[in-house]
């Protein structure tokens, strides 16, 4: 965490191996989530945070801390109406 405080990103990538990648993404209360569709498969731990969550032919759904989300890879989504900063665990696959 301190390294991804340093680096002043929203993401932090710390694992990349050929069968996957994970990193920690911040976003903060009120802040828009500029993501864009990704090219893999992916795995979202909440680890603290309240907000909302938008999927491409889903209906939105809150998440709070504990939350797991996963996304299909090319598949728009993005998190909003951030109430309380995010901490996200990312697992990216393949």
């Amino acid at each position: 965490m301190r390294d991804h405080k340093e680096s002043d990103r929203a993401y932090h990538e710390f694992l990349r191996v050929p069968a996957l990648n994970a990193g920690i993404y911040v976003l903060r209360a009120g802040e828009p989530d500029p993501q864009q569709p990704h090219e893999q498969d992916e795995i979202y731990y909440v680890i603290n945070g309240t907000a909302s969550f938008a999927c491409d032919g889903h209906e939105d759904q809150p998440v709070t801390t504990g939350a797991v989300i996963y996304v299909e890879k090319g598949v728009a989504h993005r998190f909003h109406s951030i109430t309380e900063d995010l901490t996200l665990f990312v697992v990216f696959a393949g």
